[in-house]
């Protein structure tokens, strides 16, 4: 019999094997069964400068960027504060006065 390792998340010792995930019924939480904790990657995040991002950072809008859907536009020189990084195409969330939640690629900020 293997004994299987606690969740990552929540470190409960209930997981169980799913084909090739190993899941946790307390949290939900889902993860590889080949994969560990040490070889894990996060991927860095970088403004238009090459400055590391990270969470609760504020940065500043580098160009005119049109909002879609609507015909405003976020101005350069606008401050965003407190953004979250998230993973995909547009890897900033965060709320912008004026606009409401918006998500932003990090090629056109600049951290402050």
């Amino acid at each position: 019999m293997s004994t299987l390792p606690a969740c990552p998340a929540c470190q409960a010792d209930y997981t169980y094997q799913d084909a090739n995930l190993l899941l946790c019924p307390a949290c939900g939480h889902e993860w590889s069964a080949n994969a560990t904790e040490s070889t894990e990657q996060t991927k860095v995040i970088r403004d238009s400068a090459g400055n590391e991002l990270q969470d609760g950072d504020t940065v500043t809008v580098i160009k005119d960027l049109k909002v879609k859907g609507s015909s405003s536009v976020v101005k350069i020189g606008t401050k965003v504060k407190n953004i979250r990084l998230v993973e995909g195409d547009h890897d900033i969330d965060c709320k912008i006065d004026g606009f409401g939640a918006m998500s932003l690629k990090s090629e056109f900020v600049r951290k402050v």
